[in-house]
């Protein structure tokens, strides 16, 4: 296959952890960004002071040792993430979607009514972490409107700041800023909105360092001339809402004490069963929708929420936590998301519980990563999660694996094969409640929308990058929005 063109987010990558927190951030091009990278003593203390909150974590669960993280590039070498399907599935029985915890088989929606409570209840205890009992309210203000165009198409954007109630402990602001995009020809009619579909604000550019002789630059392989998303859903007539989830919440475990977190703990350190960043940034975009409801330009029941990397991770949580969200985009969110975590490929549960990640999860989480641990521990497994959508349409999506060593290993590292077998074995959720699931248990071809139910797959022939899948998502959208 032809490596495709390269977008200029291209960087140069040395480590596993670091080379994919940077590539997913540049390559989602589906948020409003955040602002540029603080500088190398910025970045040295809030390292340092994430992984002092990951140690503090770590001696309240008695955890000496942990798996190591592994790395991405080095394909056959010791220590690399395995990137060979036969070895993948050392853990091939997964947990019965459809059993309760007591054995009883669910057979009727009156039961999975109770089983879905008792699945969201393990993973907020083990997983995500829970939701505090009583969060501060958002308010939100539209701070002007604008008349403009939008890669090329006439546009009325709302620029709209939620203040959170900081009332009681004033030491933290949470401010929410983000722009509500509908065409200007749809002006007086409702339109379907996609939050996280596109972004107003300039991206950052982020500094590229100088390889050493010899050194291989990774580079991010997209297909030339990408589509934009802001225009293909303008195009459509629809809007998008551009945030920076950032803002909710900060992408680190440093910044656990400040954000939604600290704010909510007034300051102090969080309890291991407390949400992690995953479910803070699901929580935002809850409370946009909480504003979309009351936007005259759109439809509120035809709201759905995209997200890519760990963003498709946070927008998976979304839509499981709030049920008005009608659809989901899941691009490539591997490890954490969509993919099924007793896999062996790609993404290891020791990269994700590493001091660049374990934030993403509630504290109890580690366990699970510890040394002589595994993934087979853990009480549940992705397609369970995946599974709290139903009878909702769901959109999931990622890149193939690349061995080209410029761009090696392309998406690899988010595992499209262990997300397409999480839809699989989620789908029998739908078909009982009367929707329809993926419709096949065979891994389709490179390229191939498998969009028959109100699940949809499709893995694209290139790297880390949501691009090549929005046309399709767009098109499984139209039809799942004709059914409303």
């Amino acid at each position: 296959m032809t490596s495709g063109t390269v977008f200029k987010c291209a960087n140069v990558f040395l480590a596993a952890g670091a080379s994919f927190t940077l590539t997913a951030a540049l390559a989602a091009q589906t948020q409003a960004p955040a602002a540029a990278p603080p500088a190398a003593t910025d970045r040295a203390a809030i390292a340092a002071a994430s992984a002092a909150e990951r140690d503090r974590e770590l001696k309240l669960l008695g955890i000496t040792s942990m798996q190591p993280p592994a790395t991405a590039y080095d394909i056959g070498k010791p220590g690399n993430a395995n990137y060979d399907e036969s070895k993948a599935n050392p853990y091939p029985k997964l947990p019965d979607v459809l059993t309760m915890n007591d054995g009883t088989r669910v057979t009727t929606p009156a039961q999975w009514k109770k089983r879905r409570a008792e699945i969201k209840a393990m993973f907020d205890e083990d997983v995500y972490g829970k939701y505090p009992a009583h969060i501060p309210a958002v308010t939100w203000k539209v701070d002007n409107v604008e008349q403009m165009t939008v890669q090329g198409i006439p546009a009325i954007v709302k620029h709209i700041t939620g203040h959170v109630d900081n009332s009681a402990y004033a030491a933290i602001t949470v401010e929410i800023h983000a722009d509500v995009v509908t065409p200007a020809s749809t002006k007086g009619a409702k339109v379907p909105v996609i939050i996280g579909g596109g972004s107003m604000r300039p991206r950052p550019v982020f500094p590229r360092p100088t390889p050493a002789p010899g050194q291989v630059v990774h580079q991010l392989s997209s297909p030339p001339n990408a589509p934009d998303s802001a225009k293909l859903l303008l195009a459509h007539g629809w809007g998008f809402v551009g945030r920076n989830s950032n803002e909710v919440q900060a992408d680190n475990g440093a910044g656990l004490n400040q954000g939604i977190i600290g704010l909510v703990n007034k300051g102090q350190p969080r309890s291991l069963d407390d949400w992690g960043v995953l479910r803070a940034w699901a929580w935002g975009d809850s409370k946009l929708l909480d504003y979309l409801q009351t936007d005259p330009d759109v439809d509120s029941k035809k709201v759905g929420v995209m997200g890519h990397s760990r963003g498709g991770k946070a927008a998976l949580v979304a839509q499981v936590d709030d049920p008005r969200f009608a659809i989901s985009f899941i691009s490539s969110s591997g490890a954490g998301g969509a993919d099924l975590y007793r896999r062996n490929y790609g993404e290891t549960m020791g990269n994700i519980t590493g001091t660049n990640e374990f934030h993403w999860f509630a504290g109890n989480f580690l366990r699970y990563a510890a040394a002589g641990h595994s993934a087979n521990d853990m009480p549940v497994d992705s397609h369970e999660f995946v599974a709290l959508v139903a009878p909702r349409a769901i959109f999931i999506g990622g890149g193939a694996l690349l061995t080209d060593p410029v761009y090696i290993p392309g998406d690899a590292w988010q595992d499209a094969q262990g997300m397409f077998m999480a839809a699989v074995a989620a789908s029998p959720v739908w078909d009982l409640l009367g929707a329809k699931g993926l419709g096949t248990t065979t891994f389709p071809p490179m390229d191939t929308l498998i969009d028959s139910g109100d699940v949809a797959f499709r893995q694209h022939e290139y790297g880390h990058a949501p691009a090549p899948n929005w046309p399709y998502f767009i098109e499984f959208a139209d039809k799942e929005f004709k059914k409303r």
